[in-house]
């Protein structure tokens, strides 16, 4: 089944790994802009990523994936909460043609940033050297001195899939048993990792290891848009510019980015979001 994830360890070793293919919630959320097609595949890649990353840390909150770059897609992210939400964008992507990892996003960085509901906000940030993303998150994990991790990923505009492998938290590592694991992933194709639900490709990757397989979490699209952060970002703006806007508009509409969802603000209010119970905008 899709748009569920799933988590497996190998008993017996220090490797524990996730599988997820995503279509219903990847479907939607493409259904909301009209992206060229490596764009879409792109952002499938994305969300695929950010999905399995959230997964490794115990935390309640959000983790995001952004890239800012001088590509043809000027800004891209990907954003996977512990509640199993996700959704993502790439902004400015109409004109993107090109097919190529680094023409798409240009010098920039990758930034994986994790916001936990308690505690402070974490940050991370890696150079886009790697030919795809998954070797961008490969190299993140390198540099920062983490847990040794690899990550697979594929995308077809209709469906999206990854698979990812990490070292646990030991005093004492197995390299062989950790090379013996990802060379056996390594023979993953796109294709099996877009059709084959978790059961099978596991069983076609690792049939003779003592695998064992978690029940799934089920994800889904999901904004985080609401009437009461629309209302917080146009109280940001200041009450001068608001009523700059209103004398030239009348009301002021705002949507967004990430569902589309519209939101229509009356001169009365506005002023209330001030607390003039008045309703009427200053001269």
């Amino acid at each position: 089944m899709s748009d569920q994830l799933h988590r497996f360890i190998f008993d017996g070793s220090d490797v524990r790994g996730e599988h997820l293919q995503l279509s219903g919630s990847y479907r939607e959320m493409l259904d909301n802009h009209h992206y060229p097609p490596a764009v879409a595949r792109l952002l499938g890649e994305f969300l695929v990523a950010a999905a399995l990353l959230s997964v490794t840390i115990k935390f309640r909150g959000s983790l995001i994936l952004q890239v800012r770059g001088d590509g043809q897609v000027p800004l891209i992210m990907a954003e996977a909460n512990s509640d199993g939400d996700i959704r993502g964008i790439a902004r400015d992507a109409g004109q993107a043609m090109s097919e190529s990892f680094h023409e798409l996003l240009g010098n920039g960085q990758l930034a994986i940033t994790i916001d936990p509901i308690e505690g402070r906000r974490y940050q991370g940030i890696v150079s886009l050297d790697g030919d795809n993303l998954a070797a961008c998150i490969e190299a993140y994990f390198r540099q920062s001195e983490q847990l040794a991790t690899r990550i697979w990923l594929g995308a077809n505009g209709d469906t999206a899939g990854g698979l990812l492998l990490q070292e646990l938290p030991t005093q004492h590592s197995d390299p062989e048993t950790w090379q013996h694991l990802t060379t056996l992933a390594d023979t993953v194709s796109e294709d099996e990792l877009l059709t084959l639900d978790a059961a099978n490709l596991l069983y076609r990757l690792y049939h003779e290891e003592p695998l064992r397989l978690f029940e799934p979490k089920s994800l889904r699209f999901r904004c985080s848009c609401s009437q009461e952060r629309m209302e917080a970002a146009l109280v940001s703006l200041g009450r001068d510019e608001l009523d700059s806007i209103l004398a030239e508009q009348g009301q002021i509409e705002s949507h967004c980015e990430f569902c589309h969802r519209q939101f229509h603000f009356t001169p009365v209010q506005v002023a209330g979001l001030f607390g003039d119970a008045a309703g009427s905008t200053r001269h």
